[in-house]
């Protein structure tokens, strides 16, 4: 599935479309059927939105769309396609006359439903799916904005005090803009008088759709406990023409050095013993039977 022209392909990937509030654009999606009989195709339009790990995504058949899918029109609902033949469906997109400015992502969908028989022998309706993106820009004012929500720490020391310990960074990324972003996110540790202990790379942020969120864990061994670490987190957003200015947010968490005050303490404790016995052993004198030094 492709978008098409009424001659076939034109060697796009995605529909991206710019509009203006009421005007309505036609366009064609070619439905290729690979197997070696007629298939029926049911063929709609649905929204897009951006799943818990990042990922592009569209709303499940049950779902109906209230957003760019749901100002997609087709001539019918169900088409039925040769076997190993291409059809260029044509399709119109009317934008509402109170459509919000920026970008609304979604898709066209051409579904097939077959019956299939599960594990424990009962039939079942399997609805196989295959979709074309939408993207379309309404214009107006534009807003791209990128948001850090929460950043979260965990550290865990190490056993061996010279290893030091593990740091755990969780941060959560939102689209609050109205255009689609991408980013680079990175992480600066630091500790007592902006002492820097670690730096990473650059963490590619994928695309978020407006309103869209995403969770990023990254750990960092090898940090010594300093009392007090500080995690500062920094996100360079970008749209697809453009870099924005980046957005921190920084937070931190007490890190005591319990391996190496134990290990203070046990070799203090050795020290001390030593000392008492010698002291204790000068306090006896020599042994008896054994003559005194001259």
């Amino acid at each position: 599935m492709q978008p098409s022209t009424a001659k076939g392909p034109d060697g796009r990937d995605y529909f991206i479309r710019r509009a203006a509030p009421g005007e309505r654009l036609t366009d064609h999606v070619g439905i290729t059927n690979l197997t070696g009989e007629p298939q029926t195709f049911s063929v709609y339009g649905t929204d897009a939105f951006t799943t818990a790990d990042g990922a592009f995504a569209l709303l499940p058949a049950a779902r109906s769309p209230t957003d760019v899918g749901s100002w997609i029109a087709l001539a019918r609902r169900a088409y039925t396609i040769p076997a190993n033949t291409r059809l260029d469906v044509p399709f119109s997109l009317t934008v509402p006359t109170n459509a919000t400015p920026g970008d609304h992502a979604g898709g066209i969908i051409a579904a097939v439903t077959e019956e299939q028989t599960d594990a424990k022998g009962q039939k079942v309706l399997v609805d196989r799916r295959i979709a074309a993106r939408v993207y379309l820009t309404v214009a107006g004012a534009t807003a791209p904005r990128l948001s850090i929500d929460t950043v979260r720490l965990e550290y865990r020391q190490s056993a061996n005090p010279a290893d030091g310990g593990a740091m755990t960074v969780t941060y959560q990324v939102r689209n609050t803009g109205n255009l689609r972003l991408s980013g680079t996110g990175s992480i600066r540790l630091t500790g007592p008088f902006g002492w820097e202990l670690a730096r990473t790379g650059g963490m590619t942020i994928p695309e978020l759709l407006p309103g869209g969120a995403l969770t990023v864990t990254e750990r960092i061994v090898g940090v010594q406990p300093t009392l007090r670490l500080t995690a500062q987190v920094e996100v360079e957003p970008a749209t697809f023409t453009q870099k924005l200015p980046a957005v921190a947010r920084t937070t931190g968490v007490w890190a005591w050095p319990w391996a190496l005050a134990a290990a203070l303490g046990l070799a203090l404790l050795y020290l001390a013993s030593r000392l008492i016995r010698r002291r204790l052993a000068g306090r006896r004198g020599p042994t008896p039977g054994r003559p005194r030094p001259s």
